[in-house]
């Protein structure tokens, strides 16, 4: 059967084969290491799942404790119909992000958002808490943002670091008359959305059509509650967003995993089928050598 092959390899050089045999050999060795490389990234997603599952868990139970603050805060604004005032507008927002990326589009709704605002006011002043809203929103719009807060997504938010945020915000020197602070609202494990809070200075409160409503209300008192709601608005987004971006990066992280389980499937068929085609070449040569010694003799 392999007598018809001699004649044709017996012209072939002994260099071509030896090169098509080390190719074959490359080939497997490339594979095998990026084989070897999808693996370590399996088990270092499927880790990152675990951790962000128990994260999750604890930025749900916080969260539940946390909406009675936003709620609460709302409540008063709505009652007494608090309006921004249209003359001498001065807008600020508010970007409630983190430091931490792998989470699929949390921040970029965010700043997606904010940025489509811009667009319509370039004169709105933006606060940037965490990282990645600056990240993406100074390549165009570097000159609005007039705070940047790091240091957001490696522990669990506290009121205590929405009270610092608030104070840096009323010291920062900038008198807004109303701005919206922008985050992300959970809704499920798989689901949440971009949603805003208005936010108004006071000026804006004291010249709100129901305020008269509330007994004893004066500049003193309104400021007070002014600051506390802010802390108590900044405290709640941030627990809604830290809530969003466990549950977006336990998703990511799982699909990743189950990307990488389908890319190791395909690269190890892949090899076993290379390492049969080598496997085989060898063969025929080794036959083929055989039988052209025999027909020498």
């Amino acid at each position: 059967m392999f007598k018809s092959v001699v004649p044709v390899l017996s012209q072939v050089p002994a260099e071509l084969c030896l090169g098509q045999q080390n190719r074959g050999m490359a080939t497997l060795k490339a594979i095998s290491i990026r084989l070897k490389s999808v693996k370590n990234i399996q088990k270092i997603t499927q880790s990152m799942k675990m951790v962000s599952a128990a994260k999750y868990s604890r930025a749900e139970r916080d969260l539940k404790q946390a909406r009675p603050y936003g709620v609460g805060a709302q409540q008063f604004y709505e009652k007494a119909e608090v309006a921004p005032k249209e003359e001498d507008a001065k807008k600020l927002y508010i970007a409630i992000t983190s430091d931490r990326g792998l989470c699929g589009a949390v921040h970029t709704g965010v700043a997606r958002y904010i940025r489509g605002e811009l667009a319509k006011d370039p004169n709105i002043k933006v606060i940037c808490v965490g990282d990645k809203s600056r990240a993406i929103l100074s390549r165009l719009y570097g000159k609005n943002i007039e705070m940047v807060a790091n240091e957001i997504g490696r522990l669990p938010p506290t009121f205590l670091d929405a009270a610092k945020l608030c104070n840096a915000i009323l010291n920062l020197g900038y008198e807004y008359t109303d701005g919206k602070i922008v985050y992300n609202k959970f809704k499920s494990v798989v689901s949440y959305s971009v949603s805003d809070i208005p936010i108004f200075s006071l000026k804006s409160v004291e010249s709100a059509e129901k305020l008269p409503v509330y007994d004893s209300l004066d500049s003193e008192v309104i400021q007070s509650y002014l600051e506390f709601s802010l802390a108590s608005l900044l405290f709640y987004t941030m627990k809604e967003g830290a809530c969003s971006e466990q549950s977006s990066r336990m998703t990511a992280m799982d699909n990743a995993s189950k990307n990488a389980g389908e890319m190791i499937d395909k690269l190890t068929l892949t090899f076993n089928r290379t390492r049969q085609a080598v496997i085989t070449r060898e063969l025929i040569e080794i036959i083929s050598g055989a039988s052209a010694l025999e027909s020498k003799d």
